[in-house]
């Protein structure tokens, strides 16, 4: 805007407005330009979340808005506790959880410490390294569909050479067995950079005073690792930890993508059984009180998780 155009709004703005204007203080004006912000996510996200609460206590069918509703109080919640079918999803979902997380870490931590190292070419292997989690999770988990295939995946043959077996003697995507493990492989390798990242901003922040005074003190490799490096870098693994825990626990397009679930119900996690329960069976208020549970799991273990960062944090 030009100065004209600013004198005309000046002028055209009441007395009386102008008055209350001037006599804000900085911190008024902030919050009145913040507030529509802070309006529009408390419409997008609390409204929801309350509606989602009030649900639950119901037996509401969205496909069947003209439905008289009525209020079944905590019945929804008691069917869902005490049904073993959702906890064999919720086991499904902790063996994928634990094992994606134990594998990220490991493989991203080890990677962070050798792209530290400076040497020849460093930057173009990060670039490639991290490409993976530039992809979308569909593609994917329809790229892993293919490694997959007995017959034609260079998965199988990978295998094949290392151990001797037929490689069409098993099907990752196909077998009771290996279907959890084919999911926890192909998150692995999607999101491993992501952790390598994290780590790497660690390792960088360390001082290299703090090795020089080290081996000052004789101190060897191996021991400079373990009272140096692992201690400093621990607060962003527990950072990565939180970030991959938070999004694996509600982990759905790469999942479907790749088994649907299957075979039967070995890889169904809980995002995709809620799906399932809201939007195939439609039952919209035992679909509200299982997201409500989900809601309420996630959120206190990550208060607690986040309670512990922070005293790691402190040391």
């Amino acid at each position: 805007m030009t100065d004209t155009s600013i004198d005309k709004l000046a002028r055209a703005t009441p007395k009386t407005v102008a008055r209350r204007i001037k006599g804000l203080s900085d911190r008024s004006i902030a919050w009145l330009f913040v507030a529509p912000t802070i309006f529009l996510l408390l419409a997008v996200n609390i409204f929801p979340l309350i509606w989602t609460i009030r649900l639950s206590f119901t037996d509401f069918r969205v496909n069947r808005p003209n439905r008289d509703v009525e209020w079944v109080g905590l019945r929804n919640y008691e069917r869902i506790l005490t049904d073993p079918d959702i906890w064999a999803t919720m086991q499904a979902t902790a063996h994928f959880l634990f094992w994606t997380i134990v594998f990220q870490v490991l493989i991203g931590f080890f990677l962070a410490f050798l792209i530290n190292k400076k040497f020849k070419g460093n930057d173009l292997w990060t670039t490639i390294i991290v490409f993976p989690m530039m992809l979308s999770p569909a593609v994917v988990g329809n790229f892993w569909t293919f490694l997959y295939q007995p017959q034609i995946g260079l998965f199988n043959y990978v295998v094949a050479f290392f151990t001797g077996v037929d490689p069409a003697s098993f099907s990752m995507i196909g077998s009771v067995n290996l279907a959890p493990w084919a999911i926890v492989i192909a998150d692995t390798w999607m999101w491993s950079p992501f952790v390598m990242l994290i780590c790497l901003a660690g390792l960088r922040s360390i001082p290299d005073s703090i090795y020089e005074a080290a081996e000052c003190d004789r101190a060897s490799k191996w021991r400079q690792f373990w009272t140096i490096t692992v201690p400093m870098v621990l607060p962003f693994l527990m950072l990565a930890v939180l970030f991959r825990g938070i999004e694996n626990f509600k982990m759905f397009d790469l999942v479907v993508q790749l088994t649907g679930g299957g075979p039967g119900n070995t890889t169904t996690l809980t995002s995709i059984d809620l799906k399932r329960e809201a939007f195939e069976r439609w039952r919209t208020g035992y679909s509200s009180a299982y997201a409500v549970i989900l809601f309420v799991t996630v959120f206190g273990l990550a208060s607690i998780y986040v309670k512990a960062l922070n005293k790691v944090k402190e040391r």
